[in-house]
Formats: structure tokens, C-alpha cells, sequence
């Protein structure tokens, strides 16, 4: 049987060639770990480096994932729990958290961000809320008391749900009952010159409403897309348009110059009866066409030059998760790390009178001969090369 490493070596070529030669840099990976068997995290880093992945997030402070990539080129975004904010709301005691959970780490290990909670202004237990600015305040303290604060941002994660209304993007607005602590929130992030972290997933809102939102539009395939009367942009993919939902929204409450990234977003690749669109076939094209947009760096329509920072969910899937079944399938990998299913890249090539794709297949047969292993890498670079210079004349 193939080691983890040679699995990882071998089934990924494709997808490491693609981040090389393209030079994307706004791409991360969550990485879960709700889930039995799991590679261990040196093994993890391994493949993270394979395929050329350098950002990930996780959502604790697991030491030994902090050891494991110290020394490595991976940016770790690292959360503190939501059970933990009414500790850290106390200045001493996110001095005392920061002393432990950070510090003994950094430089060696890249942290560049903390996200304190996750989901905090739609989390079932409102009253956590109260907690949120305070922690975040406190935890920036104890950095800057400690001089980390030079390497890392502190922000929160929110769910789309936070807004009161996302479409068109430019009557993005906030729920009423948030506003306050939003208000405070973003008055941290504008002076501290942190990101606005947003959990957008299209395919809750197609899942939602299948009969009227085009699947086209939630996967970025071609589609007529729709223009935002206000602002008259062309929004050809729901993601850039709840992103730019949340620009309009913080602008509604005077914050017209802070960054927003995706924390999260991505597509469940098996789900329950009544969840529509949770299929092999359309996380692939999700993901797939996420990473094409990646690779150009684009920004949203309302904000083209400012590339937009996003973090696919997830690395693995968890079996562990409660929920319907789509929780546990959103991972582009097993916990042996061969692929969930064949996310691919996406290489257009063109005629004159039409215009066909082709999917370069991510995996390969470990059980091959070493020369036809070698034979076939060098094959697949060729092709590859080729129809990703055709890919990147192409437009979308």
C-alpha cells in the first residue's frame, strides 16, 4: 500500500504545477480536525506543501500543529474558542492566553491572524455576543504588550447570515439587533487596520431556493449573471456579490475602507435528500472554478484591484461533526490523503470558431512503475504547461 507521502506526491502534481507556475497568493485551506484518523499534522503540512498551499487556518490552538509547521512557509490563522471569550474579555487573562498559546511559537511558526470566536452574531447562544469586542480588545492588548503585534492581525469570523439583506449587493445591510456591537467592531478593525471576516457559502442560498437562483451562477460557470441597479456592476457569481454585500454594509455604518476575505466558503460533495445540490459533481466545479478565479488574483466588481482573500472549506472531511450529512462531506480529502473526489484544474483551450475545456485529472495510480510514474509526471507537465498558457489568454 502507498505511504501518505507517496500519495501525496504522486496524486497531487497537477495542483502543485498549477499554484507554481501561477503565482497565486490569496488561496488558503481550513483545516478541520473534528474527525477520526486524521494524518498527523507534520503529515498534513506534507501535503499542504505539495500542492503549494500557503495559508491555512485552524480553529483552535492545537500546539502540536503550531509545532509542526514552524520553520515551514505556511501562514496559520488560529482561533480562540467561543467557550474562551468570557475569559479573555479580562486583560490579564489574555495576556496569560497569548503567553501561552502564542508566543512560545512565533517567529518559527507564521501565525498571522487570530480570530477570536467563530460566528459569534448569529451563534445560538446570544448571549457570547457581549463577550466578542471586549476579547478582541484585550487579546490586541496583550499582543501589543508582548511586541507580536507586528505579526498578526485579530478579527472574528462571521456567517452571511449576519446581514439583513444581501441582494443586490448594494443594499447589503446589517440586522438591526447587531448593529452595536458591529459598530464596535468595525471601529477596531478600521484602526487596527484588520480584515472583516465573512463565512459566504452560495450553495445555502441555492440549496434554499433551487427553483429560482441559477446554478450557473453559484458554481462561476457561464451564466447572463444579473447588474445591480444601483451600482450597475456585473456580478457574474454569487460569492463576489455577498462579498460586496458586506462592503455596502459596512459602509451603511460609516466604514467605507476595511478589507474584507473569506474565511470560509465551499461546496458539500454528498448531503441528505432534501439537500439540494450536495453532489460530487458540483463541489467539483465549485472548487474547481474558485481555484481559476484564485489564480488570477481577481477583486470583487466593486473593488477590482483589491484581490480578494479566500479560504476554502475544508482539507478533510470530518466525520465527527454533527449536523446533516453535508457537514462531514465539504473536504477535498480522505484522512489517507487521496481525494475525495477529482476537484482538478481547469485548462480552456481555444480554436478560432469555439471553445472547449478539458479537466487534467489530479490522480494517478500509486501502484505504477517507477519509470512509468516518471514518464507520465513529465507527460503531464507538458500538457499542462501548454493549455495553462491557452487558460490564462482565455477570458472568463
Amino acid at each position: 500500500m502507498a505511504t501518505f507521502s507517496r500519495i501525496v506526491s504522486i496524486t497531487h502534481v497537477f495542483l502543485l504545477f498549477s499554484f507554481t507556475f501561477s503565482g497565486v497568493n490569496a488561496f488558503g485551506i481550513n483545516y478541520g480536525q473534528v474527525a477520526d484518523n486524521l494524518p498527523s499534522p507534520d503529515k498534513v503540512l506534507d501535503l499542504l506543501s505539495a500542492v503549494k498551499l500557503t495559508k491555512a487556518r485552524i480553529y483552535d490552538t492545537n500546539p502540536q500543529v503550531l509545532t509542526a509547521f514552524a520553520n515551514s512557509n505556511v501562514e496559520l490563522i488560529v482561533t480562540i474558542e467561543n467557550e474562551m471569550l468570557a475569559v479573555v474579555t479580562n486583560p490579564q487573562q489574555a495576556l496569560q492566553w497569548v503567553s501561552t498559546h502564542i508566543k512560545p511559537y512565533v517567529p518559527a511558526t507564521k501565525i498571522t491572524g487570530i480570530a477570536v470566536g467563530n460566528e459569534l452574531f448569529t451563534d445560538g447562544d446570544s448571549s457570547l455576543l457581549q463577550y466578542l469586542v471586549p476579547a478582541i480588545v484585550s487579546i490586541h492588548g496583550a499582543l501589543v504588550q508582548l511586541g507580536l503585534d507586528k505579526y498578526m492581525h485579530v478579527s472574528t469570523p462571521s456567517s452571511l447570515a449576519v446581514l439583513e439583506q444581501s441582494f443586490p449587493p448594494s443594499a447589503g445591510s446589517f440586522k438591526s439587533e447587531v448593529a452595536g456591537v458591529m459598530s464596535q467592531l468595525l471601529q477596531f478593525l478600521s484602526s487596527t487596520k484588520a480584515p472583516f471576516w465573512i463565512n459566504a457559502y452560495p450553495y445555502f442560498a441555492y440549496k434554499g431556493d433551487p427553483n429560482r437562483i441559477s446554478l450557473d451562477y453559484v458554481l462561476f460557470n457561464p451564466n447572463a449573471g444579473m447588474v445591480d441597479p444601483s451600482t450597475k456592476l456585473h456580478y457574474d457569481n454569487m460569492l463576489y456579490a455577498q462579498v460586496d454585500a458586506v462592503v455596502f454594509a459596512m459602509a451603511r455604518l460609516g466604514y467605507n475602507g476595511i478589507e474584507v476575505r473569506v474565511s470560509e466558503t465551499g461546496w458539500p460533495s454528498k448531503g441528505d435528500a432534501d439537500e439540494v445540490g450536495a453532489s460530487v459533481q458540483n463541489a467539483a466545479v465549485y472548487n474547481r472554478n474558485l481555484l481559476r478565479r484564485q489564480l488570477a488574483n481577481e477583486g470583487t466588481p466593486l473593488r477590482p484591484n483589491m484581490r480578494l482573500e479566500v479560504y476554502l472549506f475544508a482539507l478533510f472531511n470530518e466525520d465527527r461533526k454533527p449536523g446533516p450529512t453535508s457537514e462531514r462531506n465539504y473536504g477535498l480529502y480522505q484522512p489517507d490523503g487521496t481525494m475525495a473526489y477529482n476537484v482538478g484544474i481547469s485548462a480552456l483551450s481555444s480554436s478560432s470558431s469555439s471553445t472547449s475545456s478539458a479537466t487534467v485529472s489530479l490522480t494517478s495510480s500509486a501502484s505504477k512503475a517507477a519509470n512509468r510514474e516518471n514518464q507520465s509526471l513529465m507527460n503531464w507537465m507538458f500538457v499542462f504547461l501548454l493549455s495553462f498558457q491557452a487558460f490564462m489568454r482565455r477570458p472568463y
